[in-house]
């Protein structure tokens, strides 16, 4: 039987060889290509034809929910799981409306990837236990009593509340996600009062303080 093929998209080299090395010592699957950035990626799907691609959430010059969302609209027969470091209970949900199949946080351990690759493969949806329970109580009603604030954010704000995390300006914002520094203050002040803070600085502590405990 011919091996599923596998991309991989990550913005850290040293990630791509870790899970390439992986995936060559698999009997079912193999490597056919891997990128750092939507564009890249998007060329390599059209080129290589994977069964499945890897995402992280954080790439180069966009965000991986943009790239899942243009996955499925370009290549609806693709197939997409993602596999990073931020918070599955903020990320995951929003990943699979985008088109995922599945969420593996990068803290697990690889066999979990593997397993995670081989559902998603035959056409299963992977998520973790904790997450398959919140999600249940989600669907029954059952919500808990106290929401995280960041969920309650749009994909929009999230991608902006990341950047501030990261120390990016207005303007390096704007620039990276190509919108005016006018639309990005209003994304701050929607966040501002979203997360019930008083100003921009701590909007930045709080950023920052949520880019840190995901990394």
């Amino acid at each position: 039987m011919p091996k599923c093929k596998i991309l991989v998209v990550d913005d850290h080299p040293i990630v791509r060889k870790g899970l390439a090395q992986l995936i060559s010592q698999e009997p079912d699957i193999e490597l056919c290509g891997d990128a750092d950035n939507v564009t890249q990626a998007l060329e390599q799907i059209a080129a290589r034809h994977p069964d499945l691609v890897v995402v992280d959430m954080a790439l180069k010059d966009s965000h991986g929910l943009e790239l899942l969302a243009e996955i499925r609209s370009r290549f609806p027969d693709v197939r997409t799981l993602v596999w990073s470091m931020f918070d599955e209970k903020v990320y995951a949900e929003r990943a699979i409306r985008a088109g995922a199949m599945g969420y593996v946080n990068k803290q697990e351990s690889t066999q979990q990837l593997m397993d995670a690759i081989r559902l998603v493969l035959n056409g299963e949806l992977y998520v973790s236990s904790q997450m398959t329970r919140a999600l249940l109580r989600r669907v029954s009603g059952s919500t808990l009593l106290e929401q995280d604030p960041i969920q309650t954010l749009s994909n929009r704000e999230l991608e902006v509340f990341e950047m501030i995390g990261n120390a990016m300006t207005t303007q390096q914002i704007a620039r990276k996600l190509n919108l005016s520094p006018k639309t990005v203050e209003a994304h701050r002040e929607k966040i501002k009062a979203k997360l019930n803070l008083a100003n921009a600085a701590e909007l930045s502590r709080r950023a920052v303080q949520w880019v840190l405990e995901g990394s």
